[in-house]
C-alpha cells in the first residue's frame, strides 16, 4: 500500500485569517533506483509502497517483459547507504528466458519524475513500444451502467487520497459482460503521486499474479487518459481505458491504432466513447 508521510506543519487559512499551525498528512515521494541484472537501468519519483509491483509494471511498459515467468526475481533493498545500511530505495530484477533487455541506446540514464513516465527515454522511436499481445481482438462487450460505477468503485478505494488529496489511482476491474447478473469485480487498486505509477503498480501486480494478457479487464484512472497511459493498457492487454477527465488526441489515436477502447469524462451518469466504442453497449446488467 502506498505510505502517508507527515510533512511539517501547516498553517491553514481562511478568508478571515490563519488558523493555528498543526501536522498535515502528505502523501510521500522519494527515488526510486531500478537495476536490471545488477546493472543501473532508471530511477524514478514515486510514492513507497508496492515497489516490486511498480518495476514489474514498468518493465512491462518498457517491453523488456510480457509473462511472469520473464521475471526470475525482483528483490528490493539491493543497495547500501552510505552508512552501511540496506537502501529500500534499490530494486534489483534479474530476468528471466523470454525477456528482452533493453538495449543500451534506449536504456534511461536519467531519473523519471513522478509526473511523466517517458521522461528520460533516449528517443522519439524509444517512445513507442511494440505490445506482445493484442487488445484490438478482444471480444469484451461492457454494459454501459457497468462503466458509469466504475470511478466510484475506485474513489472508494483511494485510502491515502482520503487522507492526503495527494495522490492519483488507478483500479484493474473485470465487468460483468453482456446479459450476466453482477457488479464489476475489483481486481486491483493501486495510489502513487504519479499516475503512470499508479497504473504500473497495477499492472505489475497482474503480472506477477500470471494474469497477463489482462483480457476481459477494464482500467480505470482517477485523472486524464494521456498517450502513455493508453500504451501501457495495450502492452498488457487491456481492451478498455476509462478515465474521468479528458483523453489527449494522441491518446484517442493511439486507442484506435492499437485496439484499446479510450473513455473519459466517465463521471457517473454520462461518458464519452473516443476509441473503438463497438465495445460499449446500451442497457445495464440483470
Amino acid at each position: 500500500m502506498a505510505r502517508i508521510a507527515r510533512g511539517s506543519r501547516a498553517q491553514r487559512w481562511t478568508a478571515a485569517g490563519p488558523r493555528d499551525p498543526r501536522p498535515e498528512p502528505l502523501a510521500g515521494e522519494e527515488p526510486l533506483e531500478v537495476r536490471l541484472d545488477g546493472e543501473p537501468f532508471t530511477v524514478t519519483m514515486r510514492t513507497p509502497g508496492d515497489d516490486l509491483d511498480l518495476v514489474a509494471g514498468f518493465l512491462v511498459s518498457e517491453g523488456v517483459v510480457a509473462a511472469a515467468a520473464q521475471l526470475r526475481a525482483v528483490a528490493a533493498g539491493a543497495g547500501v547507504t552510505a552508512e552501511g545500511r540496506r537502501d529500500d530505495n534499490v530494486v534489483d530484477v534479474r530476468l528471466g528466458p523470454g525477456a528482452v533487455p533493453p538495449a543500451a541506446a534506449s536504456q534511461r540514464h536519467v531519473y523519471v519524475s513522478s509526473s511523466c513516465g517517458i521522461c528520460g527515454t533516449a528517443s522519439v522511436e524509444a517512445v513507442r513500444k511494440a505490445s506482445r499481445h493484442a487488445p484490438d481482438q478482444d471480444p469484451l462487450r461492457v454494459p454501459v451502467d457497468q462503466l458509469l460505477v466504475m470511478p466510484d468503485l475506485l474513489r472508494e478505494r483511494q485510502r491515502v487520497f482520503g487522507r492526503t488529496g495527494g495522490t492519483h489511482a488507478a483500479a484493474l476491474l473485470r465487468p460483468a459482460v453482456e446479459g450476466a447478473a453482477g457488479s464489476p469485480e475489483v481486481l486491483c487498486v493501486r495510489e502513487d503521486v504519479g499516475r503512470h505509477n499508479a497504473v504500473d503498480k497495477v499492472v505489475g501486480w497482474a503480472l506477477r499474479q500470471d494474469l497477463l494478457p489482462l483480457a476481459g479487464t477494464v482500467l480505470q484512472v482517477s485523472g486524464r487518459a494521456s498517450f502513455e497511459l493508453v500504451q501501457k493498457a495495450a502492452m498488457a492487454g487491456v481492451p478498455v481505458l476509462s478515465a474521468v477527465s479528458a483523453p489527449s488526441a494522441a491518446a484517442a489515436d493511439l486507442g484506435e491504432e492499437t485496439g484499446v477502447t479510450v473513455v473519459g469524462f466517465n463521471r457517473g451518469d454520462r461518458l464519452t466513447v473516443y476509441s473503438r466504442p463497438e465495445r460499449v453497449v446500451a442497457g445495464s446488467v440483470p
